[in-house]
């Protein structure tokens, strides 16, 4: 092990990379929690952070990753076995002396949630602090991804469509590139957030259809906000092969979405780190190749 002080789980994935990448950019010494050894392992190594293989369910594998470990990212996939991952790597942190902890949630996560991701988010939530770990949790609303995820972007690239039972609702997507910043600021200073929930939001609110525009506008051509039911939705994202488990809490959290849960603007990303998330506009700038066809 070499000398570094902070853990990055999920490094290969889009806010645990990134803030890896942050850190490295910033000469910090980070070690990278990564499930395979492959090649988005072997490009973790070549940005100089040190790669660990192990499984967030795995406790004796979590507990040797800690050693020397001072703060630590946790995040899961939407995926069954987020309270069993969450206990673990809390246990492991506790025993390993870890001061403070950064826990991705989400903005559903609360105790009346009919999704059972967000419910168990929102339980992860409290083992954590159960822990005596000094916890920040971080909440987003909807990803800026969502738009360059495959089942999506189709629709956008091939019809000219965001296709989503969202009604009128609204929100400020977030980019997972906003995000690492304000991971990796608390990471390096955890002391002022210990105890903190943050929404994270992006910097403008927007309908479906505002989303629309602003791609749109990107791509030089109209796209077009097409509400479809819940059993629409259910029945493409099954075409598209998702599984239950995400098809649960894609169906339950659409409905939160229509009653304002994933509302907000930034409010803590540029105070924190000095720069705005980027907007919808900035987002399909960046990715804009993506979406060529």
């Amino acid at each position: 092990m070499t000398q570094a002080t902070i853990l990055v789980s999920g490094a290969t994935g889009f806010t645990g990379r990134r803030t890896v990448e942050i850190l490295r950019e910033q000469n910090i010494a980070v070690r990278a929690l990564v499930r395979s050894d492959d090649q988005r392992a072997e490009e973790l190594r070549q940005l100089g952070a040190e790669v660990v293989i192990g499984d967030l369910l795995d406790l004796n594998a979590l507990r040797a990753a800690f050693e020397g470990i001072e703060t630590a990212y946790f995040v899961y996939p939407i995926a069954p076995g987020l309270l069993e991952a969450t206990a673990r790597f809390a246990l492991a942190a506790q025993e390993a002396g870890v001061k403070a902890v950064v826990n991705m949630s989400q903005i559903s996560a609360r105790r009346v949630a009919k999704s059972n991701a967000a419910l168990d988010h929102y339980t992860a939530e409290r083992i954590f602090d159960w822990s005596g770990l000094a916890m920040t949790h971080l909440r987003p609303t909807y990803f800026a991804q969502w738009l360059i995820y495959p089942h999506w972007r189709q629709h956008i690239v091939e019809r000219g469509e965001i296709r989503l039972p969202f009604g009128d609702g609204r929100h400020a997507p977030i980019a997972t590139e906003d995000q690492a910043r304000l991971i990796a600021a608390i990471l390096m200073d955890p002391t002022a957030h210990a105890g903190k929930t943050y929404d994270l939001n992006g910097p403008v609110e927007l309908s479906q259809q505002g989303v629309a525009d602003a791609v749109g506008q990107v791509l030089g051509r109209p796209i077009t906000y097409v509400p479809i039911t819940l059993d629409q939705y259910d029945l493409e994202m099954t075409e598209a092969g998702l599984p239950p488990f995400i098809r649960q809490h894609l169906i339950e959290v659409a409905q939160d979405y229509q009653h304002g849960v994933f509302e907000g603007e930034d409010g803590i990303i540029a105070q924190v780190t000095g720069q705005a998330p980027m907007t919808v506009q900035a987002f399909v700038t960046l990715h804009k190749a993506l979406f060529q066809g």
